[in-house]
């Protein structure tokens, strides 16, 4: 049996807030005259949180089944990896994020919990980290308080 669990905008209230503070703000130079300033500043609001709202990451999903983990589109794989293959995964359970760590930077993958910094979310992510930490063998978990802990304690690769 697998399991999907699609990447979503983490931050979808900032883009939000920067599409509606430049639609407002091209409006004010529309009414007062072609004012460059005001214009451009919308223009580039308006085009940044529609950008981050549109972007092809949203399209983004990890699978999970029995034997490992799967991160792509529907149409195209970014990465599998083997629950064997993980070469150490560190969780932190207080706040339900952990990295899974595939050996190198294009075979990981950051499940951002609370606190966590991540452009991205990931809907029922609680889901996804007790799948995880059920999967991969014990011995490759480290289990930290938070993440930057693990980071300040552990050499860099």
């Amino acid at each position: 049996m697998s399991a999907r669990f699609r990447f979503r905008p983490r931050y979808r209230g900032v883009a939000i807030v920067a599409m509606g503070v430049g639609g407002a703000l091209t409006a004010l130079a529309g009414a007062l005259g072609f004012l460059v300033l005001p214009l451009a500043t919308g223009a580039v609001g308006i085009l940044l949180g529609g950008g981050y709202l549109l972007s092809p990451s949203w399209r983004l999903a990890v699978t999970v089944d029995a034997d490992g983990l799967e991160v792509g589109t529907p149409t195209r794989r970014r990465f599998r990896l083997a629950w064997t293959e993980v070469a150490r995964l560190v969780a932190s359970p207080t706040t339900h994020t952990c990295f899974v760590d595939g050996g190198s930077p294009e075979r990981s993958l950051l499940v951002p919990g609370d606190g966590a910094p991540a452009p991205y979310d990931i809907e029922n992510r609680t889901a996804l980290y007790d799948a995880i930490v059920a999967a991969v063998p014990k011995d490759k978990v480290e289990t930290v308080a938070t993440l930057e802990m693990a980071t300040a304690a552990s050499p860099r690769r």
